[in-house]
């Protein structure tokens, strides 16, 4: 099995969240797609924030990180958005075959 990750991102609205969230694992970049409501507290420009936002957990493969980093950036409304992959050390087997059949392999294309 490939080794896999998870890529985390955030945006202001949850319509923006779900329609990410759905063209990533469309154009078969993320097996799954997690979207959960947070406050993120940080400094911008030189002024202290607080927001609410839109968590993106997304589930992939670690070879396809900078198909997904791309196609984030592409989409993304944030002028520097949060992209962050974490490595993932273990997992169900069974899941981890299953996340790799529903991402893209070798020779594929994204959507």
């Amino acid at each position: 099995m490939d080794a896999v990750c998870m890529v985390m991102t955030a945006v202001g609205s949850e319509a923006a969240a779900e329609m990410l969230a759905q063209q990533l694992v469309e154009a078969r970049l993320a097996a799954c797609v997690q979207v959960m409501p947070v406050k993120s507290f940080y400094v911008w420009q030189g002024k202290s924030r607080k927001e609410a936002e839109f968590l993106l957990l997304i589930k992939t493969r670690a070879a396809l990180y900078a198909q997904v980093e791309a196609f984030i950036i592409t989409r993304h409304p944030y002028e520097t958005p949060e992209i962050l992959q974490v490595p993932v050390s273990a997992g169900a087997n069974a899941y981890l075959q299953w996340l790799g059949a529903a991402t893209l392999g070798a020779g594929d294309q994204a959507l």
